[in-house]
């Protein structure tokens, strides 16, 4: 499978949003020296040997929909030290990254103080760099047993989590400058809509469902990013609710939001009703004052075509990532504008780029993004920061370690860190700030 496919989509390709009106925005404008410039990671794509967590399992027996194993990934939970002082050298001045519930707690109830501080420690390597530390609860992984009693479609789920986000953040204190409960939390309403043949792999998905519940003495194993839509809506809306109340009364002081994929959902002629129809579908209770958030991370890696009869491929000159999906940096603007608008609260770019090995391709991206970035900031969206996608060419979940968004190579033998032309354009870019 590649990115576009099945699971390639839970990096990037995520919910839809309707083509945004330019009429009314928030009015805030982000300042100069506020503006946070990052690069973004997640835990079980670099860090590594993330043995405990649904993940591991998933990729490990037959049948499954992985390319390959995670493996060693990029070693960052060794080297997180390097990647750090990496970025902070590159010009950035904050750092987006996944804490990983298996390491933290391994089995119910029991947590590792161990991994508490070690991701402390990766806490306070950021403020040490002068990076100021987002950090994501929850990246798509759980620990092998929440996934063994049922995932999050178990009774007493939600609870489960926030019990793990109260002790994490209580861990924390105030070292996290911004904090997202989960990443991309629709990401299931969009596989549903965007990807017809989610049908067609549910018989795979099951199967490797079934192996992994055999080999950890299950039979109801089920792992978050490859939910049923229709079951995982609710429990994670209220998972999300109960952790956010966890994080703030936990004293940290830092605002907490959500990371949402929100694609730029353009109509064809006919396809109007369609959009508002897949707005309501996609996002629903996600923007709305039901969801607790502080601020929005908005997620954009493409536009979706929309016509008379729902999704409608790209152009057949359209210009594509190694990805699978159209190059479309307008995307950033149009999501943007969407998602403040939508629910006038503050906006992040949370996650921002694209699949290429030419990597001139990629700051072409950068350049034609950063346009659209600036515009929408003189337009008075209230934008708080960009975070690309991603610091490191890591695992890219079922295509494995094939698909390179990093700015930064790594070597798969020896994990050594090679700054890219494009992190060192879009480093300066970060410099220089917004006028």
């Amino acid at each position: 499978m590649d990115r576009r496919d099945l699971l390639i989509g839970l990096g990037a390709t995520a919910a839809l949003s309707a083509q945004p009106s330019q009429a009314t925005a928030p009015r805030a404008r982000a300042a100069k020296k506020d503006f946070l410039w990052g690069t973004a990671i997640s835990a079980h794509q670099s860090e590594g040997n993330n043995v405990n967590s649904d993940g591991w399992l998933n990729e490990h027996i037959k049948p499954t929909l992985y390319k390959e194993p995670s493996g060693d990934a990029c070693d960052s939970y060794e080297r997180f030290g390097e990647d750090i002082a990496l970025a902070a050298s590159l010009g950035f001045n904050a750092h987006r990254f996944g804490i990983e519930w298996a390491r933290i707690e391994p089995e119910p109830g029991q947590f590792s103080m161990a991994a508490l501080d070690h991701y402390k420690r990766v806490l306070e390597a950021c403020r040490a760099h002068n990076l100021k530390p987002m950090v994501t609860f929850m990246h798509f992984t759980t620990p092998r047993w929440f996934a063994a009693r049922g995932g999050f479609e178990a009774d007493g789920a939600p609870d489960l989590f926030a019990r793990f986000a109260d002790k994490a953040a209580r861990h924390f204190g105030s070292l996290p400058a911004f904090a997202t409960t989960f990443n991309e939390i629709n990401i299931q309403q969009l596989i549903r809509v965007l990807i017809p043949s989610i049908d067609q792999a549910r018989p795979l998905i099951d199967a490797m469902f079934a192996a992994s519940a055999k080999a950890c003495g299950s039979d109801t194993f089920r792992s978050w990013a490859f939910a049923d839509a229709e079951k995982i809506a609710g429990p994670t809306h209220v998972a999300h609710a109960k952790a956010y109340q966890a994080i703030k009364a936990a004293g940290g002081g830092y605002p907490v939001g959500i990371s949402i994929s929100v694609q730029d959902l353009q109509p064809l002629p006919g396809g109007e009703a369609g959009v508002k129809e897949l707005q309501r579908t996609i996002y629903g209770q996600w923007l709305d004052s039901s969801t607790p958030a502080d601020f929005i991370g908005v997620q954009p890696y493409t536009r979706i075509l929309i016509g008379p009869d729902g999704v409608v491929p790209p152009a057949k000159d359209a210009v594509m990532t190694d990805a699978g999906y159209e190059n479309y940096p307008a995307a950033l603007g149009n999501t943007l504008r969407y998602v403040a608008k939508a629910t006038g609260k503050p906006v992040f770019a949370s996650e921002s780029g694209i699949a290429a090995d030419d990597d001139r391709i990629r700051i072409k991206f950068i350049d034609e993004t950063m346009a659209e970035l600036r515009k929408v900031i003189a337009e008075g969206v209230d934008v708080r920061g960009y975070f690309h996608w991603s610091l490191l060419d890591n695992f890219e979940w079922t295509s494995g370690y094939a698909k390179h968004f990093g700015l930064v190579a790594v070597d798969r033998t020896t994990f050594k860190r090679t700054p890219k032309p494009s992190a060192y354009h879009l480093g300066r870019i970060a410099r220089a700030g917004i006028a």
